[in-house]
């Protein structure tokens, strides 16, 4: 008997509104992304990224965090990492995940773990990228897909999408292009890591081109 080839497994992890986790279901449902979403976590009850992964019947569970601000605990660490084991999942997609992921959990999914900043890295690594760009009076700004390592926006960089910065704008019109940027570049990278076209090599990645520049 011939076997169906099991499809490769996401398992998406989002603090908020979940834009970017939409433009991925979509994708998938469009047959641009060969994979399919196993599990969606959050760490914020009332989410959206919740409620678009159930309105898609979808399993989606909210996980407490724990005693930390901005980390997840040891506790709420261990119920995050048994939950995307149970599912069997592949890759660890972050989408607008609000906490730092360290130690055992990065162990657990060395290399598998992939996150999109706000911003070309290593430029403006941190909080509200969009408006450090602004603020420095940066011409270029844009996001950066990349792989999550023990620092902070350090992991080897994917690919990155670059949107100019134009006359006039504020932080809501930058964030508002930026978002625009991610929503088409971050389906696209997990499409080509579903289907093994990227290779890593230290802090080098190769096989994957998009479009670079969004006016």
């Amino acid at each position: 008997m011939v076997h169906a080839q099991r499809r490769f497994r996401l398992g998406v992890l989002g603090s908020g509104k979940g834009s970017n986790f939409v433009a991925i279901a979509d994708a998938i449902q469009a047959g641009r992304v060969p994979a399919e979403v196993a599990v969606v976590l959050s760490d914020v009850e009332s989410a959206g990224i919740l409620q678009h992964a159930r309105q898609r019947g979808l399993a989606a569970q909210y996980l407490p965090p724990g005693r930390f601000r901005t980390k997840l605990d040891e506790v709420a660490e261990a119920s995050y990492l048994q939950a995307l084991r149970e599912a069997e999942v592949d890759l660890v997609v972050l989408a607008g995940f609000m906490r730092i992921l360290k130690g055992e959990f990065l162990r657990a999914f060395e290399g598998r773990v992939v996150n999109i900043h706000p911003s070309l890295l290593p430029s403006f690594p941190g909080l509200e990228a969009w408006r450090q760009a602004l603020d420095y009076g940066a011409k270029v700004a844009g996001c950066t897909v990349h792989l999550v390592d023990q620092g902070i926006d350090t992991g080897p960089i994917l690919a990155q999408r670059a949107v100019a910065v134009r006359d006039g704008d504020t932080a809501a019109s930058l964030h508002e292009r930026v978002q625009e940027a991610e929503r088409d570049l971050y389906p696209q990278v997990i499409g080509a890591l579903a289907r093994g076209e990227i290779q890593v090599h230290g802090r080098l990645t190769r096989g994957f081109r998009p479009p670079a520049v969004t006016e």
